[in-house]
């Protein structure tokens, strides 16, 4: 069994084959967090996550290549409180040139859904791209500190090693095929390894086209081969990781 812990299965790409797509990860036994980016696709996520008994669930939040758009927090706390909602996400800094014009507003929706997070109990999805020492700063301030993930690692090592220090896990997915994070990946402790696809991108060689959560096979499988353990391990111990982070 395997747990997708950061899927997209409420955007647009799987608009016309939702049901086949989740139908096929059921029965190969791989479970799904669908993880919102607005208000409409973490409804979104709510919505599908509802629709079945078990196996997929729901994260809500802002993204920050978003920030530009007003935070609803109440919308967002009310999503929050169904059963299926398991973290508040995806949410944190995105520093690529597009988006760095906005970094104040990012950092105050960011406060914001920190707040919220606390506030629900809930654990935290954080995506970070080129802002990992701000990141760090900015939950450095939080006495209580958060539970959560770091979704799509692709710090460095001394960054990795403060996130660890805070409690947090490190989510790894296709991006560990075109960027060289096995270092990294073989000295993050495997009690701290999440494993996701980001789907319907980073779409995992020899595959081509829109990945789908039940790819997150070759992620367990490449991490396996870094850490010199068996493709069995890696998969039991990062859905335990997952089960315990999110309360699945």
């Amino acid at each position: 069994m395997l747990l997708d812990t950061h899927a997209h299965l409420n955007f647009n790409a799987y608009k016309s084959d939702i049901d086949k797509v989740i139908k096929r990860c059921l029965e190969n036994e791989v479970w799904i967090i669908n993880v919102g980016s607005q208000s409409a696709t973490s409804k979104r996520a709510v919505e599908i996550a509802e629709k079945y008994e078990k196996g997929v669930w729901a994260a809500v939040g802002l993204h920050p290549i978003h920030a530009q758009d007003d935070f609803d927090a109440g919308e967002h706390r009310k999503l929050a409180e169904s059963k299926k909602v398991v973290a508040i996400g995806e949410i944190g800094l995105d520093y690529k040139p597009e988006y760095s014009a906005f970094r104040e507003k990012q950092k105050s929706i960011f406060q914001q859904q920190l707040e919220l997070a606390q506030k629900s109990g809930l654990p935290v999805i954080f995506h970070c791209r080129m802002a990992h020492d701000d990141l760090i700063h900015m939950l450095g301030q939080y006495q209580k500190g958060f539970k959560g993930v770091v979704h799509c690692f692709t710090g460095n090592w001394p960054q990795a090693q403060k996130y660890l220090a805070m409690g947090l896990y490190l989510g790894f997915n296709g991006i560990i095929f075109k960027l060289n994070l096995a270092e990294i990946i073989e000295k993050t402790p495997l009690d701290k390894i999440l494993i996701e696809t980001d789907c319907p991108y980073l779409t995992p060689p020899p595959l081509k086209g829109r990945n789908e959560p039940i790819y997150v096979k070759y992620v367990a499988e490449k991490i396996a081969k870094i850490k010199k353990k068996s493709y069995q391990e890696i998969s039991e111990i990062t859905t335990e990781n997952a089960k315990k982070l999110f309360q699945i």
